[in-house]
């Protein structure tokens, strides 16, 4: 293929066709922009601003992402290579350049982090937490040390020869592993020997003292081994770790879901492997062993002076020292729901309410269907189940409800990447409760955050209805900024109805009176409501559109967005985390400004707003909340529901405090420019130095201030400040 052929645009019909040159011009690699993401994630690592032991932190968010991102993306790619596929990113680049653009960043990205790490563990040293080596133990940590590993340690290690009689043994995805060349005697030659780690040994071992010293558990392998291999001498050793294809591909004829993934999952631990990472003073005959057998091509094996798997590092971070983290911060509980004596039934009757998370409680989801659970009044409950985490409150509420003679039906997920085990065994216990657990498509993923549950009261049934950004995962809610709307509106109820009846019957929904549902509903509405303000900018009346995702991808979606910049539309976009959308070009995206916030909490929720006739923010503007982001998988092959915000008080609230406040925050965002490259809000350098810059901080708006709906008559008295544009961040909070 060469320039002038058009690029595939498979993934949307809409899309424009363009050239290669073209798409070079037009958009931005999707898995670039994702490792662009992470680096700015990594920039909170290297933040003076925050206390330590959260830079920490950082560190092994930003490593974790980089182990998923390898699994899935990468392997993914060397996946289409190895069967012939050439399809063309959104930008034109074969699945080759692609591997070529990324290997290069990937292992800048970890060069990166292990300076990160450095600089850490000195200035972690100053304040007494010590990431140690062996050889920095004094004599009595040393002697501690070694009878920990005596009694702890080596009972859960074991040693694997590997010789003809003892092939080399299989290593897990993520597993951490020492080798070992030995010599014993009189005999010639070597003998290669592996330990694994075991996935429930502690990475870090904590010294007892008043000092916080930490040590890597095969630090303490490699000190002494000795007594591991009496009698032999050791002629050399390395420290090694491996990551493997980890995607599970759904086959559209899986009779079973249940029965298909759990023998998927048994193959991705067994997946082909992707990278291997070895210690920079790995024994030369080690290396030549483990490159032959892992047969991982040469471009993904690295060696690194530093540590192995710095995911781990998170560990480290609960060392209970109040003052390297960030200030406790307790989220409140809505004023109006206590009003009403904690009924959350009454509150939602009276009026809708928005939930913020982290700020505002998840513990109003819980109660809302515990509630539900216990009232005798209450006939079913529907729930969909994406991810719920590993003890979940909303689980044994559903179980509850169903041993209480209720109604229950959940739609558990079973394609929920990484949780796929975890919502197995929890339908399995859904199931023995008697909840009618229904598994949704084979060929969709069912992502729609929706709780429905119906009441019988005095003037016959009513449908209450949570609808969420973000999952029903109560470890998530704490640190991810998502919106809970409840609300008893009788067509959000209907709708809502027909969504489940939708994924359970195959029931396609028709005449939907209020909500949106892809797959391509959401497209079709969204679309219509861009050529509104297409429509105004042309007629020379007032127009603009907010948007908040966590990425945008999809051409389709990218174009007509393009399509409104070109007829004047001001586009103000906060997208944390991929945007293939290229910002601030003349003559084809001159007035959409884009930024991405990296804080304290981790920005997920999903708002779009339209300025319908009047300027940004308005009453009048058109506000929906959603689950979808702009990628074609959101729009084109997952259940996701969009929910259009009507309440007043809702309105303003997700409108004139949330979105308005995103788009104020200069002190956690960073700006992308036209050149592709993000810069920090007040910062001279992009992409890089994590100095943080003075200003707003809507993070710590969001925690000092009550939200619209759920304040109630009891702080109705208190001014909630308000944010408007054009007055200074400071003004704008006191207002």
């Amino acid at each position: 293929m060469n320039a002038s052929d058009p690029v595939d645009t498979s993934d949307t019909a809409s899309a424009t066709p363009v050239t290669l040159d073209e798409a070079a011009e037009r958009y931005t690699n999707r898995e670039l922009s994702w490792l662009s993401f992470n680096r700015r994630v990594l920039a909170e690592a290297e933040n003076p601003a925050y206390p330590l032991l959260e830079r920490l932190r950082f560190l092994s968010i930003s490593a974790s992402n980089l182990d998923e991102f390898t699994m899935v993306r990468i392997a993914g790619l060397e996946g289409q290579m190895t069967r012939g596929i050439d399809t063309h990113a959104i930008d034109g680049r074969t699945p080759r350049q692609q591997l070529n653009a990324i290997r290069e960043q990937v292992l800048k990205l970890e060069d990166r982090q292990q300076r990160s790490l450095l600089a850490l563990r000195d200035l972690l040293a100053e304040t007494g937490i010590l990431i140690a080596d062996t050889d920095q133990l004094d004599e009595e940590q040393a002697k501690w040390a070694e009878e920990y590993f005596t009694t702890d340690i080596l009972p859960l290690i074991t040693p694997q020869a590997i010789d003809p009689s003892h092939p080399f043994p299989f290593v897990q995805t993520m597993g951490l592993g020492l080798i070992f060349r030995l010599k014993r005697g009189k005999r010639k030659a070597d003998l290669m020997e592996m330990v694994l780690i075991p996935s429930g040994a502690p990475r870090f071992v904590r010294v007892p003292g008043d000092k916080a010293v930490y040590i890597a558990i095969e630090k303490l392998v490699t000190r002494f081994a000795t007594l591991l291999f009496p009698g032999f001498k050791i002629l050399g050793d390395g420290v090694f770790r491996v990551l493997r294809d980890s995607d599970i591909e759904v086959e559209e004829e899986a009779e079973d879901l249940v029965r298909y993934f759990r023998t998927a999952i048994q193959r991705r631990r067994r997946g082909r492997a992707v990278l291997l990472e070895l210690d920079d003073e790995c024994d030369d005959k080690a290396e030549a062993l483990l490159r032959e057998q892992f047969d991982v091509d040469a471009a993904m094996i690295v060696k690194t002076e530093g540590m192995l798997g710095l995911r781990n590092l998170d560990a480290i971070c609960d060392e209970p020292r109040p003052d390297l983290k960030f200030s406790p911060f307790s989220p409140r509980y809505p004023e109006r729901i206590l009003e009403h004596d904690g009924d959350c039934f009454s509150a939602i009757r009276e009026k809708d309410i928005v939930i913020h998370h982290p700020f505002e409680s998840f513990d109003v989801v819980v109660d809302f269907l515990a509630q539900a659970a216990n009232d005798p009044n209450v006939v079913s409950i529907k729930q969909t189940l994406y991810r719920a985490g590993d003890q979940s409150p909303v689980i044994s509420a559903l179980v509850e409800a169903a041993q209480n003679g209720k109604a229950v039906t959940a739609v558990v997920e079973l394609k929920a990447r990484f949780d796929e085990e975890r919502n197995i065994r929890w339908a399995s216990e859904l199931e023995r409760a008697g909840v009618q657990v229904i598994y949704g498509f084979t060929e969709l993923k069912t992502h729609a955050k929706v709780s429905l549950v119906v009441r019988r009261e005095e003037d016959g049934y009513r449908t209450y209805c949570h609808f969420g950004t973000g999952n029903y995962h109560p470890i998530n809610a704490k640190i991810y900024t998502d919106l809970s709307f409840f609300t008893a509106d009788p067509a959000l109820g209907r709708d809502a109805a027909r969504l489940f009846n939708f994924v359970t019957g195959y029931i396609e929904p028709e005449k939907l009176e209020a909500l949106s549902i892809s797959p391509g509903g959401i497209r079709e509405k969204l679309y219509e409501l861009i050529d509104a303000e297409i429509a105004a900018a042309r007629a020379g009346e007032p127009s603009g559109i907010w948007v908040k995702l966590n990425a945008i991808t999809n051409r389709g979606m990218i174009d007509k967005l393009y399509e409104a910049s070109a007829a004047g539309v001001e586009i103000r976009m906060v997208v944390r985390g991929i945007c293939s959308l290229k910002a601030g070009i003349p003559g084809l995206s001159e007035n959409i400004q884009v930024k991405s916030i990296i804080g304290r909490f981790l920005e997920h929720g999903r708002i779009w707003a339209f300025a319908n006739g009047k300027t940004l923010p308005s009453r009048q503007a058109k506000v929906y909340i959603t689950s979808a982001d702009a990628m074609s998988r959101n729009l084109d092959r997952r259940v996701e529901v969009m929910v259009p915000i009507t309440n007043k008080t809702v309105h303003d609230q997700v409108l004139g405090q949330v979105m308005l406040a995103n788009i104020l925050d200069t002190e956690q965002s960073w700006e992308l420019h036209a050149d592709g490259q993000y810069e920090r809000m007040g910062s001279d350098d992009a992409d890089t130095d994590g100095v943080e810059a003075e200003g707003f901080n809507c993070h710590r708006y969001f925690m000092s201030n009550p939200s619209l709906s759920g304040r109630g008559q009891a702080l109705e008295a208190d001014a909630v400040p308000r944010l408007r544009l054009g007055q200074h961040p400071e003004q704008e909070a006191a207002s």
